[in-house]
């Protein structure tokens, strides 16, 4: 896959999830270590999973004290594991029942203390990925390393009907509802496939990477050109919101049967519009936006959202739209997309021939 695209699927975060990643909260040193600076806390090297877990967890988890999960014992775990790791990392840090606060070890820190849950819930029969660092989900793993290590388990050859990385026509249909419809099928479980792809550590962000990865992969995006004499004027070019806005109009009758395309209404008067999007930055394109399309004559028209669209090795957004008459049409799209703030809008003017 293009460094590009994968920058692109990395780059992107879950609907409602992003708010700016909080600061790693470091737990304050009790008794004989009160006297420590800050400065010597910060510094400290960060504990392993297994190492908190030899130190700290394993004196009740061990052997199953005070009620305690006995490290493991797959039935005990498997019951707290479908919580996730969010939650039993809360009861970790928080403590419960029996078990005090930082499983009473006030000198681990959040990641630290997560570390020793994946440990044990691992030695337990579950096959979580490490956090790689700042406690979840804070700091994202690639898009690519998740997919290796959870996804292509099923995905590389389509088990159980699951569909295959990089096959546009299985996944095209899947995404026609949209792409956070088909996140929250991942975060939840569907059909074989169990909640988040077994690996309950994983966040929402990193399973929209990872659903974009196995989307675009293998298609071939080739940078935009540099612009020519007069590209400034060219009147189906737009710039908005660090993202470079390009328009197409066909006629319906004239779209060739192509990879994850609708086919066309047979009454006469329709055009398929065609909106792509390309990253100013990265030159990827941007393929979990939300976009939606007015069509107005100033006499009539119609709205509606536009489809995410693979053909020709490109992906991009379309949908038909009835143009019947010669009028000049105005033709706005709206752009929404994930960690960009409101909604974008750029208008063409457009005359069907």
């Amino acid at each position: 896959m293009p460094a590009t695209l994968l920058r692109s699927a990395m780059s992107y975060p879950a609907r409602r999830l992003f708010a700016g990643p909080p600061a790693l909260a470091l737990t304050a040193v009790a008794l004989g270590l009160a006297l420590a600076t800050a400065d010597t806390w910060a510094q400290r090297r960060e504990r392993s999973g297994q190492e908190v877990v030899d130190a700290t967890c394993s004196a009740c988890h061990g052997k199953g004290e005070g009620g305690a999960p006995r490290i493991g014992d797959e039935k005990a775990w498997a019951r707290r594991a479908s919580q996730g790791l969010s939650a039993l990392s809360e009861h970790a840090l928080k403590g419960i029942r029996a078990m005090p606060a930082h499983g009473g070890n006030p000198g681990l820190s959040d990641i630290e203390i997560e570390r020793a849950v994946v440990q044990m819930v691992n030695a337990s029969g579950g096959h979580w990925m490490l956090p790689a660092g700042g406690a979840t989900p804070t700091v994202l793993r690639s898009s690519e390393q998740i997919v290796q290590a959870v996804c292509a388990n099923c995905h590389r050859e389509g088990v159980n009907g699951a569909p295959r990385i990089g096959d546009r026509t299985a996944w095209i249909p899947r995404l026609r509802r949209g792409l956070d419809a088909l996140v929250t099928s991942a975060v939840n479980g569907y059909g074989p496939m169990p909640s988040r792809g077994g690996s309950a550590n994983l966040s929402d962000v990193e399973i929209k990477g990872a659903i974009i990865y196995m989307f675009n992969f293998g298609v071939g995006i080739a940078a935009p050109s540099p612009p020519g004499p007069g590209a400034g004027s060219d009147p189906f070019h737009r710039t908005i919101a660090g993202a470079d806005v390009y328009l197409g109009v066909i006629e319906a009758g004239k779209v060739p049967a192509r990879q994850g395309m609708a086919p066309p209404p047979r009454e006469k008067g329709y055009y398929h519009i065609n909106i792509s999007l390309i990253d100013g930055k990265t030159n990827a394109p941007i393929t979990d936006a939300q976009v939606k399309v007015s069509v107005s004559d100033g006499v009539g028209g119609e709205t509606r959202p536009l489809d995410l669209v693979a053909a020709n090795q490109s992906v991009s957004y379309g949908a038909y739209f009835r143009m019947p008459n010669k009028n000049p049409y105005t033709i706005a799209a709206q752009i929404q997309r994930p960690g960009v703030a409101g909604t974008s809008e750029v208008r063409f003017d457009y005359r069907a021939r």
